[in-house]
């Protein structure tokens, strides 16, 4: 046996150890530290030339993540992308090269351990040779150049069988445990290895997508958009680039992940130099579409405040003048967010005024609007039922000064199918080639449905003719329509063609026109198909798109006893002081209404508000005194103020004798107990939803301020996060409280070290909390696609139980739970939740549970009918392997890219 023992303080280890040890070896076995790119540098050409090397490392990861692919995927992209990617991509790129050729040689084998196995100094490693002799070695060395040149090491090593047994015995114990380095961490050093920077003029259009993003927050994270969000911007580009002007409806259902689709939409179209882009969104939605664009994208953007008519950025800074409603004009950035809610408030007879009437003024390159059904005929009864209301009569306007138009639904009709004609109609404005012109058969959605449908079909090769050339569609949708353009000469940016049926040839006429008799014909080949998009969760699950995450609501009626008594019915028992504030709060919304027809949106505010927490009713009763409303209904706050400022003594008794009862020492909250009992006490899978991780959602900032608050009181230890608006969020832990960034939340709830979060819909989009397996609604918003939105924090990739909880709050005999007990009904399809209810429930509905229960049948019947006409097209489209931004080695600066973002309009 020879002992030879290494001092890096004597010789060179990199040269005269580690280079001379592998020469003729045959085999390598090593237990390494961390996998970084330096692991090879020095001996790459040794390591080369050995037929089979295999180098077990560790990593941070968590052994949760580590059994789910996906989550260690994404947590180890996301910890090998910690380095400064421009930097590394020139000071090593030789390293990354080396690896890179390493790694696909096919002889090179790497594996990774979770840190359950930490063996940061437990190093050693086995080496074979052809004549079959072995040597093996311990010692503190690392696998890079920093350990073998520059730090002080020591390594043992000796051709002892028995040595070389014991270190292989380890090494193979720590292998059969590891797992493959992940695709997506080769791919990366593949890409940094031939990474360039480019400038946007040397690219197509179609190239921008995946210059722009395989750098952005989304993808260094370790995440990437997913297949149909990808294949919506090619689309989008597709469209820019057949017509000239993209018109796309984005009617995908409730948690695909609209927002990002859109917003990358945008952030293509800005960096293409098309013009401003304007955002319309409810002013629920305007911070979440500024966090989602930022903490995603990594781009800024501006949101318009309507109450101080002033440009706020994602910091919460002023960017332009308080008080000048002229600067709606002049965004400070290129992607400008507005509250549609502004839009519906500023109509007098047919003209806008202030800042709509300003907006209209200006030309844009895109715009887009979220929650587009809004924009739809005023409905009711009498003679003006049939009018656009205000918003759809603005972006009828506003159609015809933008080039690109995007309209995001999750619901593309509510209660009438003719809605649906409404969107497509905004998207025909300023262009015909939506609908065509006012001649055209599509026009008139009578007519068109049944043809879409299916219902009816053409009977002649003249009626034909009728549909299919006005208007004509692009070439490339059918080889009848490449055929007819070919024949006739007609330019390819033309989508109107003028000839008379008469008129056509023998061709046309009896050869090609006849193939469009086929009943399917229309069916497939319609302006609903050719610019709405409609992907259902249903569908993605099933082509394994997305993963099925199965979800048990509670509290379950057929098993009540499991809870010890703490639900009525759906219900939780409430208290004296909270019923007759309940009963002030619905008096005074009655004495409201009964007052001024102008208040109908405050008409719920208070209830809802009361329905959420005592300190939510309370905090709203103190507030409407003093003639004003929470800051999360901005829109409404000047009108709001008036209202109050006029209040009848009846209607101020009543807010006073709210306070007075929700500020009693009895007034303790049973929404706080059955979240303490629920986190603590009980068991699902044998695990209390505390051990399981838990995340409670409350639609308004002084519910969760308020729950967080209590929680981290009485579970001590433990650190509660309140994730909310810019400048809102931190983490409680006993009676104290730290401001942080939304990021380190998050980080921190990926990492296991936060357990409970509380979160307001402000901030729910774009916080993947996979990590947790349960999920607490304090309050039940009257918007069920909302409650999609929260379930989609945790029911996503990467989550580990097949079976997510999710618990939802209301107070026994109040409205809250009368919606509820019809929207329980719809919650038992396990992997369909809320997919076909509508997005918001009109007040009217709610007084009484068999007309609410009625108009859920009407709508879910309707939406039945229209999303059969164009749910197939897209299944066939969704190629997870295509588009795969996340490898593109040609890129273009981030900085580049936040500074054409920050150009003003």
């Amino acid at each position: 046996m020879t002992l030879k023992r290494f001092s890096s303080r004597t010789v060179r280890l990199d040269t005269e150890f580690l280079a001379e040890s592998l020469k003729g070896a045959s085999k390598y076995f090593r237990i390494a530290g961390y996998f970084r790119s330096s692991i090879f540098e020095l001996v790459g050409e040794e390591i080369a030339k050995i037929p089979e090397v295999k180098i077990i490392c560790n990593s941070e990861l968590d052994l949760a993540d580590f059994q789910v692919a996906t989550s260690r995927n994404t947590a180890l992209k996301e910890r090998w992308n910690e380095v400064d990617v421009e930097a590394e991509a020139l000071l090593k790129k030789e390293r990354y090269q080396i690896l890179d050729q390493l790694l696909r040689s096919g002889n090179v084998e790497i594996r990774i351990v979770p840190r359950e196995r930490l063996f940061l100094h437990g190093k050693a490693g086995s080496i074979h040779y052809q004549d079959g002799s072995r040597k093996s070695f311990i010692g503190s060395v690392n696998e890079s150049k920093s350990a073998f040149s520059h730090n002080y090491e020591l390594v043992w090593q000796d051709d002892d069988e028995e040595s070389a047994d014991w270190v292989e015995k380890e090494f193979w114990a720590l292998w059969n445990d590891g797992v493959p380095l992940p695709e997506a961490i080769l791919a990366e050093i593949h890409r940094v290895a031939n990474r360039r920077e480019v400038t946007i003029e040397v690219l197509n259009p179609n190239e921008v997508p995946a210059a722009a993003m395989a750098e952005a927050p989304i993808y260094r994270g370790g995440e990437q958009l997913q297949p149909w969000q990808r294949s919506f911007v090619t689309m989008f580009l597709e469209h820019r680039e057949a017509y000239g002007k993209a018109r796309l409806l984005l009617a995908d259902e409730v948690g695909v992940g609209k927002t990002l689709s859109m917003a990358t939409s945008a952030l293509v179209s800005a960096l293409l130099e098309d013009g401003p882009i304007l955002i319309l969104a409810p002013s629920t939605l305007t911070i979440q579409w500024q966090v989602e664009m930022m903490d995603k994208l990594g781009i800024p953007t501006a949101v318009w405040s309507s109450q101080k008519k002033v440009w706020v950025g994602v910091e919460g800074q002023i960017l332009s003048p308080r008080g000048d409603a002229s600067s709606i004009r002049k965004c400070p950035y290129k992607i400008a967010i507005i509250s549609t809610g502004l839009i519906m408030h500023q109509r007098e007879g047919p003209d806008f005024v202030k800042e709509a009437a300003l907006l209209l003024k200006n030309r844009f390159g895109t715009v887009i609007l979220d929650e587009a059904h809004k924009a739809r005929a005023r409905g009711g009864l009498g003679a003006r039922s049939s009018e656009p209301n205000n918003l759809l009569a603005f972006m009828q306007q506003i159609g015809k000064r933008t080039q690109h138009l995007i309209l995001g639904t999750a619901t593309p009709i509510q209660t009438d199918v003719r809605e649906l004609w409404d969107l497509l109609g905004i998207l025909n404005s300023g262009v015909d080639f939506v609908l065509g012109d006012p001649l055209s058969p599509w026009r008139n959605h009578e007519q068109a449905i049944p043809m879409v449908t299916g219902k009816s079909q053409v009977n002649s090769e003249q009626e034909a003719w009728d549909w299919l050339s006005n208007p004509l569609p692009p070439a490339n949708e059918h080889h009848i329509v490449q055929q007819i353009r070919d024949y006739m000469a007609i330019n390819t940016q033309s989508f109107f063609c003028p000839h008379r049926y008469e008129d056509l040839g023998y061709m046309i006429q009896n050869i090609w026109l006849s193939e469009c008799l086929d009943p399917n014909f229309f069916k497939e080949n319609n302006p609903v198909l050719r610019h709405t998009v409609l992907r259902k969760r249903k569908q993605l699950e099933d082509d394994g798109l997305l993963e099925k995450v199965g979800v048990n609501t509670h509290p379950a009626t057929q098993n009540l006893t499991q809870y010890q008594s703490r639900f009525v019915g759906l219900g939780i028992p409430t208290n004296t002081p909270f019923q007759v504030a309940y009963e002030k709060a619905e008096e005074f919304s009655k004495l409201l209404q009964s007052r001024t027809k102008a208040g109908g949106f405050m008409k719920s505010l208070m209830l809802q508000r009361i329905c959420s927490s005592f300190a939510s009713g309370l905090k709203t009763a103190k507030k409407m005194l003093k003639h004003s409303i929470p800051n999360e209904e901005e829109d409404h706050i000047e009108e709001a103020e008036h209202i109050l400022s006029e209040m009848t003594p009846a209607e101020v008794a009543c807010l006073k004798e709210i306070e007075t009862q929700l500020s009693r020492a009895e007034a303790v909250d049973s929404k706080f107990n059955t979240v303490k009992w629920f986190l603590t006490e009980f068991r699902t899978d044998g695990k209390t939803w505390l051990e399981h991780g838990c995340i409670i959602f409350s639609q308004y900032y002084d519910t969760a301020e308020w729950i967080a608050k209590e929680l981290a009181k009485y579970i001590k230890d433990e650190v509660v996060a309140l994730y909310a608006g810019a400048g809102k969020s931190g983490l409680f832990r006993g009676m104290q409280f730290n401001s942080v960034e939304r990021e380190v939340i998050k980080t921190a709830v990926r990492t296991r070290e936060i357990r409970i979060v509380v979160a307001t819909d402000a901030a729910c989009e774009g916080l993947n909390l996979q990590t947790l397996g349960t999920l607490i609604n304090i309050d039940l918003p009257w918007n069920p696609s909302r409650l999609e939105q929260r379930l989609g924090r945790i029911k996503r990739f990467g989550q580990t139980r097949k079976f997510v909880d999710m618990l939802n709050l209301v107070y026994s005999e109040t409205q809250d739970e009368k919606v509820y007990n019809v929207l329980s009904e719809r919650l038992r399809d396990t992997y369909d939740i809320f997919g076909s209810l509508p997005d918001t429930i009109d007040d009217e509905w709610i007084e009484d549970e068999a007309e609410l229960k009625g108009r859920m049948n009407e709508y879910i019947h309707e939406r039945k009918k229209a999303q059969d006409a164009f749910t197939v097209k897209y299944r066939e489209t969704l190629d997870p392997a295509a588009h795969l931004w996340e490898r593109c080695a040609s890129v273009l600066s981030r900085s580049d890219i936040v500074n054409k973002l920050s150009e003003p309009w």
